[in-house]
């Protein structure tokens, strides 16, 4: 009787500790952690995601950088004063065309003019031939005409109003009061000095200044076109 008893507290017991270590086994042990994925990266913080998707903050006082300079308008200039004017354009540009060709004209009528001096040694004198004094009366008319012809244009160019004529400028058109005249006589009086050398008399009378007065004449254009090339 005592023999089976003590059997039977050992199966008990048995039976007791193989449920105890089945029970472990099965979800009395905590749970193993999982492995982590070595290629996954952490999911950023709720405050990271925030201030990358956040707009930049702009500071109240900042200036444009696309803001352009204060214009006139702002400077206090009126509309009108800062819009340009047409028709005083187109004065302008008629202006500078008609004073550029007066220019060119004048240094071309310095060839001629040269020349009518130059034969002009050849053509006086009682015994100089009709040739000579012909190419020096010749030499003369090419002269007066690119003359006047440059004085035309500089005449006619349209004035601009408020301009004032200050320095060279004022000197060349000094020059001009000169010359001027003196290329209107020293023709009047070479066609003179002419009909007395054709009828083979000697010049004489008011027809001897023509070699004087043509070259005052000759002097006056030739410093009036030296002021426009010097500046004083």
């Amino acid at each position: 009787m005592p023999v089976n008893r003590l059997r039977v507290i050992a199966v008990c017991i048995c039976l007791v500790t193989s449920s105890l270590s089945f029970a472990q086994a099965n979800g009395g042990a905590p749970a193993a952690a999982a492995p982590q994925d070595q290629n996954t990266t952490p999911a950023p913080s709720d405050k990271t995601s925030q201030d990358k998707t956040a707009p930049a903050a702009t500071l109240p006082n900042a200036p444009s950088s696309s803001a352009g300079g204060p214009s006139l308008t702002d400077l206090g200039f009126p509309p009108e004063a800062t819009q340009g004017n047409p028709k005083i354009q187109a004065l302008l540009d008629k202006r500078t065309h008609m004073l550029k060709i007066h220019q060119r004209l004048g240094l071309i009528t310095t060839i001629p003019l040269l020349a009518t001096l130059i034969t002009s040694v050849n053509a006086g004198g009682r015994n100089t031939s009709t040739a000579s004094r012909d190419l020096h009366t010749a030499l003369g008319s090419v002269t007066a005409d690119l003359y006047f012809t440059s004085a035309y244009f500089a005449i006619r160019a349209p004035r601009i109003p408020g301009t004032e004529t200050r320095g060279p400028i004022r000197f060349h058109k000094a020059m001009a009061w000169i010359h001027g005249p003196g290329m209107v006589l020293t023709p009047i009086l070479g066609a003179m000095a002419l009909d007395q050398k054709n009828k083979g008399e000697k010049v004489h009378g008011i027809a001897m200044a023509h070699g004087p007065v043509a070259i005052v004449t000759a002097g006056a254009f030739g410093a009036a076109l030296l002021s426009v090339s010097l500046k004083f």
